[in-house]
């Protein structure tokens, strides 16, 4: 018998229960290693693709923190401007207040030194009618003593002034 490239029934035999043994290996490993790992492979692609899913979530959220940000910073201008505003009116207000504290104060001081003015006057004026009335018993007392001569009172009268003038009048 001639073979065709030396091979023979043995051999085929051979051959076709490796092919069986491998193809049953195959499947035997498929279901303990590569199920497993096909399953690994998922997990971390759907782990991945939840990555980049949060990720484009976050990235939304930051645009959206960003673009009200850039919405305050745009009022901050018409905030200060407000702010300052409502400063400046209250500056205004306390400066009109403090102003019409102290004109009224200075009324109050220049009406109390009007005061004290009128009555340093009408204290003169009682020092001056006790001065007269000083100088008037004096001038009757030297009148009744020296009996009443239109002449000696003129002299009286005249050395009563002359003693008692310089000093009174002038002060």
């Amino acid at each position: 018998m001639e073979r065709l490239f030396d091979l023979d029934f043995q051999l085929l035999n051979d051959a076709a229960l490796l092919a069986v043994a491998v193809f049953f290996l195959f499947l035997i490993m498929s279901n303990l290693l590569f199920n497993p790992v096909r399953k690994l492979l998922d997990n971390r692609k759907q782990g991945i693709a939840n990555d980049i899913a949060s990720a484009k979530e976050d990235k939304e959220a930051a645009n959206e923190l960003k673009q009200q940000y850039e919405a305050k910073l745009k009022n901050i201008d018409k905030e200060r401007d407000e702010i300052l505003s409502e400063a400046r009116q209250k500056a205004l207000k306390n400066e009109t207040k403090i102003i019409s504290e102290a004109k009224e104060e200075a009324a109050r001081i220049i009406a109390r030194a009007n005061e004290e003015a009128e009555l340093e006057k009408r204290k003169a004026a009682d020092e001056m009618k006790q001065e007269i009335i000083n100088i008037a018993a004096v001038m009757a007392k030297k009148v009744v003593v020296a009996n009443i001569d239109t002449t000696i009172q003129n002299s009286l009268v005249e050395q009563t002034l002359k003693e008692m003038g310089d000093k009174t009048w002038l002060s």
